[in-house]
């Protein structure tokens, strides 16, 4: 049915990670189950599965890791200590705000 419709859908083999890149965080999915719908000339990804963290962004040529303004205040506010403090525990937990708000409780 849906060959008549124009439409085919593969899997994927073997995806270790998706990374969606916005200017604030990377969203990192881990072992996802991935297909791809080609649909009238289009293709679609479809994500599905997988463990989500966010973590700041990995760019190249930058010498010092970005952290999210909202992300740091975040940590601060939970953990009652100074926002440069909170980025500080972000970049040193990778962007992982959980371990960022426990690296500072300890």
């Amino acid at each position: 049915m849906m060959q008549r419709m124009g439409m085919s859908m593969d899997g994927v083999e073997d995806v270790q990670e998706v990374i969606i890149r916005t200017i604030s965080k990377d969203i990192v999915i881990e072992q996802p189950e991935v297909a791809i719908l080609n649909m009238q000339g289009q293709r679609i990804y479809q994500v599905v599965g997988g463990t989500i963290t966010e973590r700041a962004p990995q760019r190249s040529g930058e010498s010092k890791p970005v952290v999210a303004e909202e992300d740091a205040r975040l940590v601060a506010d939970q953990t009652g200590k100074s926002i440069e403090e909170a980025k500080n525990a972000l970049i040193e937990s990778e962007g992982d705000l959980a371990k960022a708000i426990l690296l500072l409780q300890a």
